[in-house]
């Protein structure tokens, strides 16, 4: 396995914030740089399938491989290689703490890792910047 990149942050934003926003696919490129557009194709589900579009590239297909209170996993199929953005809360009191894992795994993972991952790696914690701002005017 390829590490990619991590994000964190902590916020006194509540997890159900978060997980409305992962949700709510088409407005992803309203706070991650990297998507032109996101579709899930079912319900917010593990188990469910959908497409987005990178900028600048082709339409990547995604299937939600884990889903639970703490946890969003969802993985795109490239050739050779499986992208995986690992999303996690943690709260501890009143803070919630958001971690960003992306990882790629596959006979082909360090040839994808060196076409896409930098870009990933540069935008992450600005994508999840973003997304706690997004979150943030979530009613809960």
């Amino acid at each position: 396995m390829t590490q990619i990149g991590t994000a964190q942050t902590t916020t006194t934003i509540a997890p159900a914030a978060f997980f409305a926003k992962w949700a709510d696919m088409g407005t992803w490129h309203e706070w991650n740089l990297d998507t032109e557009w996101a579709r899930l194709d079912g319900p917010f589900a593990e188990g469910s399938t959908g497409v987005l579009k990178p900028k600048g590239g082709p339409r990547t297909k995604f299937v939600i491989t884990k889903l639970t209170d703490d946890e969003f996993i969802d993985v795109s199929k490239l050739p050779g290689a499986r992208l995986i953005f690992a999303h996690r809360v943690e709260t501890a009191g009143e803070h919630t703490t958001v971690t960003v894992t992306v990882t790629m795994e596959g006979p082909l993972a360090f040839l994808w890792a060196r076409i896409l991952g930098g870009d990933i790696a540069k935008t992450l914690q600005h994508d999840l910047d973003g997304l706690v701002e997004a979150a943030a005017g979530v009613a809960v």
